[in-house]
């Protein structure tokens, strides 16, 4: 049996990457039950100060080249990148490269988790509802139909 899922979008500050690790393994590189049926796109976006904190990158970088077409991963290193305004790059910045995407694959019951440093939640709210504005979608209703569906995870401390 196959799962084709509409994916998982997972965003993480820090050490907030580490449920993450274990969910990829479990996917693409264990020999489970899931990662034998699993056939939908993980997309992991980490944002750090720079390149030198990115936390297992070497196993992000396999996962990829081995299953490129289920695996993406971006990062956010703000001390070394530039967002579209020319300030910092946060991980709200680079979740909103792809904004219309992302709309798209959770409008298609797609799951977004957030896990990191609860400070990253106010800039990823704002920018969400920004994105939403810009599209004529009403941001608390777009939350709540995601939260009712169960498709919005939020672990943060």
């Amino acid at each position: 049996k196959t799962i084709s899922s509409p994916g998982y979008i997972m965003v993480a500050t820090g050490t907030g990457i580490a449920p993450y690790r274990g969910f990829i393994r479990r996917l693409f590189t264990e020999d489970t039950p899931a990662g034998a049926v699993y056939k939908g796109q993980a997309w992991l976006f980490l944002g750090v100060a720079n390149s030198d904190a990115l936390l297992y990158d070497d196993e992000w970088q396999k996962v990829k080249e081995e299953y490129p077409k289920n695996f993406r991963l971006d990062y956010a290193l703000s001390r070394e990148q530039e967002n579209k305004k020319g300030g910092k790059m946060y991980i709200q910045d680079k979740v909103e490269e792809y904004s219309d995407e992302i709309f798209n694959k959770l409008e298609n019951g797609a799951h977004i988790y957030f896990c990191g440093l609860k400070g990253m939640m106010p800039g990823i709210q704002d920018m969400l509802k920004g994105v939403c504005e810009s599209k004529g979608v009403d941001y608390d209703e777009f939350i709540k139909g995601l939260q009712s569906k169960k498709q919005w995870h939020v672990e943060v401390y």
